[in-house]
């Protein structure tokens, strides 16, 4: 991560003039101050273009957190977040359930339906058995006028030759 802002420009001091740094380093780790090192540094020649940086600044980390908080928050929002997939998970198993049984409801009345059907069906097919017979004469009736039909057209041909012949008669 690279820095910025005054914490850029007191590394480039540093890079600078290492042996500066290295003695406020050494001038820190011998017990003296923090104040003292950073006398050490201020102390030391400006170079041109060194950015104008007197002094370096003490990097301080944060303070750690209680872990044990943090695991309890974390085991905390978990939960939370664990009951929220289990109740979503719960109701699509709800709706499923639901759906399910609608279904069924609807299979049910289109069984009925078909039963119903097929009732009816079976009572036409023995209505259409007990009309058979008679069918069977209607059929019979007509092929008789069918004959008769015939029979007349013959009988209506037989009868116009016979007027013809007795007209034929009478002229003479």
């Amino acid at each position: 991560m690279a820095a910025t802002g005054d914490d850029a420009s007191a590394m480039d001091s540093i890079s600078r003039s290492p042996a500066t740094f290295s003695a406020a380093l050494a001038a820190g780790s011998q017990g003296d101050s923090a104040e003292d090192a950073a006398e050490i540094l201020a102390s030391v020649p400006k170079k041109p273009g060194d950015g104008g940086v007197e002094t370096a600044e003490e990097a301080t980390e944060p303070a750690e957190p209680d872990i044990n908080e943090l695991c309890t928050d974390m085991f905390e929002k978990m939960g939370i977040f664990l009951q929220g997939e289990l109740t979503a998970t719960c109701e699509d198993y709800r709706l499923l359930e639901n759906m399910n049984k609608l279904t069924s409801l609807k299979y049910m009345e289109m069984k009925d339906i078909s039963i119903n059907i097929s009732r009816n069906l079976q009572d036409l097919n023995n209505k259409y058995a007990s009309l058979q017979p008679y069918l069977d004469q209607i059929n019979q009736i007509e092929e008789q006028v069918s004959s008769l039909e015939q029979a007349a057209y013959k009988l209506d041909a037989y009868s116009k030759k016979l007027e013809a012949r007795f007209k034929k008669l009478e002229k003479r």
